[in-house]
């Protein structure tokens, strides 16, 4: 059962009752004027320099109400240019690609414009995000055998980004109801350049999920350090040879791990564990001990039993099939053991 008053998520409930959200407090550090006329190790130190001022700001983010005056140019801008330089040899993911994506797509299948399928009130997620305003945006870091999203992942050519009109698209959700803006696909990382331009336009206290894989690169969960509110992190496969298997997550476990790592010292996090046939024992066991013992035993778990055998899930027999009963059994006896006591 959903315990409102643990400690996760406590900074998100703050949020929404009018406490700053953090990309506002990163538009509150002013950057000199010629930061773009920077090269690359001097903008970096420039932002590194900055992110000391804003994690001060963040320890002390008013309770009261009080939303800082923004600046401009601002540290997120220094974010936004970071964003677009990676793209000329793009690693924000651990694929590493090194594709010029303004030239060509990435290994992701995504090239320096961005793209949505769909964008709307979601009333389906965790019972604290909803309604969410969640945006699918094109392409994906992974190509898991059995996507429920495949079109999106992989075919679809949608509406085309512009970052200040989805902004505005953005700010009419959040007066209809929204309680956040909800960055999924396929996967966001893809979008980590356009995403931060779109942030940037924004002037609402809105704040920002990350809704992903969490297979990204020590620099882009850099440049999404104060941007992010909740990161809905994806957690799959409890061993490399799974995840290689059924996905295109090379080294695995110590990638998501380490973004896990990283998501928990800079936002509130809420973890998602899809159950897959025939992996309760080599995958959600060590996932769920993993987070009870890292995350700590209070942080927000959502276990999934939706899984179903879509797309390429035929070519594996071993998963093409749905969940038993005795699997979701034990699953949840699994979490109890790990001592998890905030699930969905």
């Amino acid at each position: 059962m959903f315990s409102y008053y643990c400690k996760e998520m406590e900074r998100y409930r703050q949020i929404l009752k009018g406490a700053p959200s953090r990309h506002i407090l990163l538009k509150s550090i002013a950057v000199p004027s010629d930061y773009s006329s920077l090269g690359a190790r001097a903008l970096w130190e420039l932002h590194d320099e900055r992110m000391a001022d804003y994690r001060k700001l963040n320890e002390q983010y008013d309770k009261n109400n009080t939303l800082p005056t923004g600046k401009k140019p601002s540290l997120l801008d220094v974010k936004a240019e970071l964003a677009a330089r990676i793209m000329e040899h793009c690693y924000f993911c651990e694929i590493r690609c090194g594709a010029n994506r303004y030239k060509r797509p990435g290994a992701c299948g995504v090239d320096a414009t961005s793209h949505y399928y769909s964008e709307f009130l979601h009333r389906g997620e965790e019972p604290e995000l909803i309604p969410s305003h969640t945006i699918f945006f094109e392409g994906c870091t992974f190509a898991c055998a059995y996507c429920q999203n495949w079109t999106i992942a992989t075919e679809i050519r949608g509406h085309l980004v512009d970052p200040r009109e989805l902004a505005e698209v953005i700010e009419i959700r959040h007066k209809e109801g929204s309680k956040n803006v909800n960055l999924v696909g396929g996967d966001p990382t893809p979008h980590l350049h356009t995403i931060l331009q779109i942030v940037n336009y924004l002037t609402s206290n809105i704040p920002v999920v990350w809704n992903s894989n969490m297979y990204m690169t020590p620099e882009s969960m850099r440049l999404l350090e104060g941007v992010v509110d909740v990161y809905l992190g994806d957690f799959r496969y409890g061993n490399d040879e799974h995840a290689s298997r059924y996905s295109s997550g090379a080294n695995y476990w110590a990638v998501t791990t380490r973004a896990f790592l990283a998501a928990k010292a800079q936002a509130d996090v809420l973890v998602r564990q899809l159950v897959l046939p025939g992996h309760v024992e080599c995958c959600t066991k060590p996932i769920v001990e993993w987070c009870a013992k890292n995350l700590e035993k209070d942080v927000r778990f959502n276990m999934m039993f939706q899984y179903f055998p879509e797309y390429r899930a035929h070519t594996f027999p071993e998963i093409d099939r749905m969940l038993t009963g005795a699997e979701i059994t034990r699953a949840r006896e699994i979490a109890k053991e790990a001592g998890l006591t905030n699930l969905v």
